[in-house]
C-alpha cells in the first residue's frame, strides 16, 4: 500500500530524526554524560568589563547539557607523557596539571612563560579521544586568548593534525584563524567534543589572558580508551 505524506510532515520528520540526537556510536557502545568531578566556585556570573571586541560565549545560567561520552571512556590524561614548549616547566610542575586538584587556589595553578605556549600529552600509542576537559586559572573571571586544542599522529604534528577547538581568530599563533568564540573562565572547565577521534597525541595552547600575560593551567582531563575497541 502507497502512502500519500504530507511533504511538510515529512520535513518535520526528518529534523527531528537529525536533531534527537544519538544514544550510542557507530560500534553499539553505551553513552552515558560526562560528568566530571568539578571544584569549588570562586565566582558567580559574567564579568561588567570586557576587553573591547571580545566575542565571549554568553555565561549560562544554568549548567549546560552533558557531553555524551563512551561508558567505558575514562580519563587517560595521568597516563600520558605530558611536555610542554616551555622548557622551564619542569616534571613536578607538569605532573599538577593531572593530578586531581582543580581548586581555585594558587597551589593548583601551573605557570608556563609568556607568549603562545603549549602542553602535550602522548600516550605512547593511538587512542580514541573523545572529550578534552580545561581548567586554566579561574580564581577570578578572565578570558585566555588563543585556546587551540589539536590532535595528531606524530610528535611534531605534521601527520594527521586535527584541530577541534580553535579562538585564535587573528591566527596570531600561526595555526589558522579560528571560528571558535572565546569563554569566560569557571570552575565548569571547558569541554570539547573529540568525537571519538583516534590520535596518539594531544596539544593544547593558549597565549595569556586579559589577566595576566603567562600562561596558566589548574587541570585538564582527557576522556578517552584504547584504539580499535568499537568497530571500523
Amino acid at each position: 500500500m502507497k502512502l500519500n505524506l504530507n511533504p511538510a510532515f515529512v520535513a518535520v520528520l526528518s529534523v527531528l530524526v537529525v536533531f534527537a540526537g544519538p544514544t550510542a556510536l557507530a560500534d553499539d557502545s553505551p553513552l552515558v554524560p560526562l560528568q566530571p568531578k568539578l571544584p569549588a566556585p570562586s565566582f558567580i556570573g559574567t564579568p561588567k568589563d570586557l576587553p573591547p571586541g571580545s566575542d565571549v560565549e554568553p555565561t549560562p545560567k544554568e549548567p549546560p547539557p552533558p557531553l555524551m561520552i563512551p561508558k567505558d571512556a575514562r580519563n587517560i590524561a595521568p597516563e600520558a607523557k605530558l611536555s610542554s614548549s616551555d622548557k622551564q616547566a619542569t616534571a613536578s610542575d607538569l605532573a599538577k596539571i593531572i593530578d586531581g586538584d582543580k581548586e581555585a587556589t594558587d597551589d593548583s595553578v601551573v605557570l608556563l612563560r609568556k607568549g603562545s605556549q603549549h602542553l602535550q600529552f602522548d600516550f605512547g600509542a593511538p587512542r580514541e579521544v573523545f572529550a578534552v576537559v580545561i581548567w586554566h586559572a579561574h580564581a577570578t573571571p578572565r578570558i585566555f586568548r588563543d585556546v587551540i586544542v589539536q590532535l595528531a599522529d606524530d610528535a611534531d604534528f605534521t601527520q594527521n593534525v586535527r584541530t577541534l577547538y580553535n579562538n585564535d581568530r587573528d591566527n596570531s599563533t600561526g595555526l589558522g584563524a579560528g571560528q571558535d568564540r572565546q569563554y569566560i573562565e569557571s570552575y565548569r572547565g571547558k569541554t570539547i567534543d573529540c568525537k571519538g577521534a583516534r590520535a596518539r597525541y594531544v596539544r593544547l595552547y593558549s597565549h595569556g589572558s586579559t589577566d595576566s600575560a603567562l600562561n596558566e593551567y589548574t587541570e585538564v582531563e582527557i576522556y578517552g580508551r584504547p584504539a580499535g575497541k568499537g568497530k571500523p
